[in-house]
Order: C-alpha cells, then structure tokens, then sequence
C-alpha cells in the first residue's frame, strides 16, 4: 500500500536523434586582404534627437515621478508621526492612571 509503483513504458516516447558526427577541419591562413579605412563621422549607434514633444513629455513624466514618491514620502512620515503621538498619549493615560489609584490607596 505504501510502497510507490514504478511506471513502466514498453516504448520510449518522443523523436530520437542521432548522435552529430564531428569532422575534423584543417585551419588554414589566408593573406589579410586590403580593406577601405572605416570613415570616423560614421555613427555607430542611432543619434537621439529630442524634439519639442518629447522634451515635454520626459518634463512632465519626470514631474509625475518626483510628485508620486514625494507624496508617498510624506505620507509615511505623516503615518510614522500619528503613531508616535498616539503612543505617548496612550503613555501620558496609563501614567495618569496609575498615579490616580496609586493616591487613592
């Protein structure tokens, strides 16, 4: 009951390829040949070209960015200030109670 069944598979399943046959090549040196100097104005990347549209489209998205994790930011802060005040509150209640019942004894 316990123990796990092995699955048997009377054929194997799938495409089987034959192993690749590996030739020996000869290396052989040819003469450099001559070629053209290569022109140094050549580009070898595409130049960026920041038209009036995408320069306002990367002011306003930059924009966006810093407004977005500004608010986070502050938000964050404004959560860490609550609770600390709500922790000495909470502090300042517990001291007040305890006082009060340590004069009435």
């Amino acid at each position: 009951m316990f123990r796990p069944k092995v699955p048997t598979m009377p054929q194997p399943t799938g495409l089987i390829t034959p192993p690749a046959v590996v030739e020996p090549t000869a290396v052989m040196q040819h003469a450099p040949a001559a070629s053209a100097p290569l022109s140094a104005s050549a580009p070898t990347r595409p130049t960026v070209q920041l038209t009036p549209g995408t320069v306002v489209a990367l002011v306003g998205g930059g924009t966006a960015v810093v407004l977005v994790v500004g608010a986070v930011l502050v938000s964050m802060l404004l959560a860490v200030a609550i609770t600390g005040a709500s922790v000495a509150i909470c502090a300042l209640v517990i001291r007040s109670l305890i006082t009060s019942e340590a004069k009435h004894r």
